[in-house]
């Protein structure tokens, strides 16, 4: 019982009436009516439910101190007994919100930066709702308050997950909006004191500037746990001695050990940080507005992550590590013009060193007979200049790396040829595509894929490391993905388990984004025309890359669209308007990109698909269940217990819409991506291609036998 009619509350009067109402907001009260006294409300005590307008903190209310700082996730989805999983604010410090499995942290919102909480996506001027963190002398809280007529909660979900969720009138349903976990170096302090996470990078951990890894040799098997320590130590004698180097676009560390200011300028909080003996790192407070206030941190320096943001901190650093440094602020005003002088020296030097190596490198490759131009019998020529800065790897390092191509380093075959595992001599692991003299694929091919992807920069493409050109022999060197190609694990039936929902959910929106970012955001702009499981590789955190670019078309602003006679690809990815007409456009890898959805939410390949009860493939039976509102039962046995059945219906929506026949029926990979990730509503699908044995189908299997198609095998690269 929380409360009765016979309890005695101080304040009140024999004559006071109490009343219980259930407010608009969801908040259950019971108060005084004349004075409207809250005696008791149910916001004080949350569930796995975070409500507009409840607070989490300390306050005080008519004198009486509530103390509300977690609210905890339920055992499991149908059981609201209390969970693994709950989110306090911590008031050690600097108040920050955390996230606990047990009493372990695993993950953390940065610090309120006036703006919005460090480290998480901030909304914009379309924003639904406004955050409020409050800290002052008489509460401690944070709060937010919807300004649209959207319905929203934050849920902690019983596998730890907080996620907002939106309801959706017309489908009289809950949608996921976001999740506050974005990717892996949202993990507390993966990377240890004094690293830095950017899931950009690989490996994710590196060390701030000044700084080293505590145990190399930790880190080389990819445990970063340990941290870093400093190259330098710090002058224990002088305070002033020592520096402090900017670190830019971060998400600010842990502050439990941390002390702040509110009036103080960035200036004040430097002196400050400096007096200091055992303050290692500061920072403003609230960047709103130019940057107000002084948050200083005190020991190690954790759980920071690279993020484009406008939060920088100071970390302090020995002075011999930082190049030019001066305590003197009159110093690095004089020294300016000094420096300015000598960096307009240092660019001429600079320039004509690297024209006399760029001559003496040509002319180095041209005695060894590696490249000048790459030539076949055909006098086919790949021209260095177009390759930038990519580097050139002599075939005699490739043999190394490969024990001559050896076929326990065998990891792949394709049209292209073999890729075999090596090992550079810096110890980096590489994937090594090695093309074959008997290949359908040939100089074409690898000539496109070198210069395609040579000057394509994403997280979810794979990375073109080098290359190598002698003779005959035509080498690629990509990144290596640990755990290879998708399909190895979606069509296998022991390692399927190895992907989760969430994570092929995370593979499907990598995918998009890697594909629109070819077709809209690159330099090049690129029609892919060979998207499939086997070309989409998997690194160790399972984020996915796409690869293969070899049969890839550049085209330029809106002549997007374009016919062959040489259609190439693969069979069941292959757009209708493509397979029968030669014509193809980022529509057709919109096409692709569906069957792929389907394939990774059935577990199942299109063009090997059977069922007892019709002859359609995964397309057609996809359509069938959808019509028949049985979309679900499209999901792959191993993904039931982890599914998100909102999510997984919406993924096998937006794949329909991706497969419908006419091209100009598919969406946009823009549009793919927002539907993706919003809660609007979808449009009806059409019927897909190649359901019924119609005119295309019966061209499309005419295809094969015409000697000027070609279509690759599907093997994983």
């Amino acid at each position: 019982m929380v409360w009765s009619s016979e309890s005695t509350v101080s304040g009140l009067s024999n004559n006071s009436v109490v009343e219980l109402q259930l407010m608009d907001s969801g908040n259950l009260v019971v108060w005084e009516r004349e004075n409207k006294n809250i005696i008791w409300e149910s916001f004080d005590h949350p569930g796995d439910t975070f409500l507009p307008g409840m607070k989490i903190g300390k306050h005080l209310r008519a004198g009486i101190e509530r103390s509300t700082t977690e609210w905890n996730s339920w055992k499991s989805p149908d059981d609201p007994s209390t969970g693994l999983y709950s989110n306090i604010l911590n008031t050690s410090g600097y108040p920050q919100i955390f996230g606990l499995q047990g009493r372990d942290v695993i993950s953390r919102l940065g610090p309120w930066n006036g703006l919005g909480y460090s480290g998480l996506p901030i909304d914009k001027e379309s924003r639904i709702y406004n955050a409020e963190f409050v800290v002052n002398e008489r509460e401690i809280y944070c709060s937010y308050e919807l300004t649209s007529s959207v319905v929203q909660r934050i849920v902690l979900t019983s596998d730890g997950r907080t996620r907002q969720m939106h309801w959706i009138e017309r489908t009289q349903e809950w949608i996921v909006y976001g999740d506050f976990k974005v990717d892996n170096c949202d993990l507390f302090a993966v990377c240890g004191p004094y690293g830095s996470c950017s899931i950009n990078k690989h490996p994710p951990c590196t060390c701030l500037p000044g700084f080293e890894p505590s145990n190399p040799e930790e880190w080389d098997v990819s445990d970063w746990s340990s941290g870093c320590k400093r190259k330098t130590p710090l002058n224990c004698l002088d305070v002033n001695a020592d520096g402090f180097r900017k670190i830019v676009r971060v998400k600010l560390p842990d502050t439990r050990r941390a002390q702040y200011n509110v009036s103080m300028t960035l200036e004040e909080c430097e002196v400050a940080c400096r007096m200091k003996r055992n303050c290692t790192a500061y920072a403003n407070l609230d960047i709103s507005n130019g940057g107000s206030g002084c948050l200083l941190w005190f020991d190690e320096i954790m759980d920071i992550r690279e993020y484009d943001a406008e939060d920088h901190i100071y970390i302090r650093t020995a002075a011999s590590e930082l190049e030019g440094h001066q305590s003197d602020s009159s110093k690095k005003k004089r020294v300016v013009t000094s420096v300015l002088s000598f960096s307009l020296v240092a660019l001429l030097l600079c320039a004509v060193a690297y024209a006399c190596k760029s001559r003496k490198k040509k002319l180095k490759m041209k005695e060894q007979g590696d490249i000048e131009y790459a030539l076949d019998k055909k006098n086919t020529g790949v021209q260095t200049e177009l390759l930038g800065d990519l580097q050139f790897i002599s075939l005699y390092k490739v043999g190394k790396a490969t024990n001559n191509f050896s076929a326990s380093n065998k990891i792949g075959e394709g049209g292209f040829g073999s890729v075999y595992k090596g090992v550079l001599e810096d110890g980096q692991e590489v994937a090594v595509k090695r093309l074959s003299s008997t290949s359908q694929q040939g100089i074409e091919e690898f000539k496109n894929e070198l210069i395609s992807i040579s000057k394509l920069q994403h997280r979810n493409l794979v990375k073109l490391l080098g290359y190598c050109i002698h003779g005959n022999e035509m080498i690629l060197i990509y990144e290596y993905m640990v755990n290879k190609s998708l399909d190895s694990i979606i069509f296998d039936e022991t390692r399927s388990s190895m992907l989760n929902w969430p994570q092929r959910f995370g593979v499907i929106h990598g995918m998009a984004r890697g594909i629109l970012y070819l077709h809209q955001d690159s330099c090049l702009q690129i029609i892919h025309r060979d998207l499939k499981a086997s070309n989409i590789l998997l690194d160790g955190d399972m984020n996915p890359k796409i690869s293969d670019f070899g049969l890839a078309r550049k085209f330029v602003g809106h002549d997007n669209i374009a016919k062959t006679k040489k259609v190439v690809g693969t069979y069941g990815y292959i757009a209708p308007e493509y397979a029968v007409h030669g014509r193809f456009s980022v529509k057709s890898d919109v096409f692709s990109f569906g069957v792929l959805v389907l394939e990774i939410v059935s577990g199942k390949k299109n063009r090997e698909f059977s069922h007892e009860d019709h002859s359609d493939n995964l397309l057609g039976h996809a359509w069938r269940l959808y019509k028949q509102r049985r979309s679900i039962e499209l999901i792959n046995a191993s993904l039931r217990a982890s599914c998100v059945v909102r999510e997984v219906i919406r993924s096998i929506h937006v794949a329909l819409l991706c497969v419908q026949h006419h091209a100009n029926d598919r969406p946009t990979m823009l549009s793919v991506l927002l539907m993706l990730v919003s809660d609007s509503s979808l449009p009806p699908p059409k019927q897909p291609a190649f359901f019924t044995e119609d005119e295309s189908t019966s061209k499309l299997d005419s295809v094969s036998s015409l000697d000027e198609y070609m279509i690759t095998l599907l093997f994983p690269r």
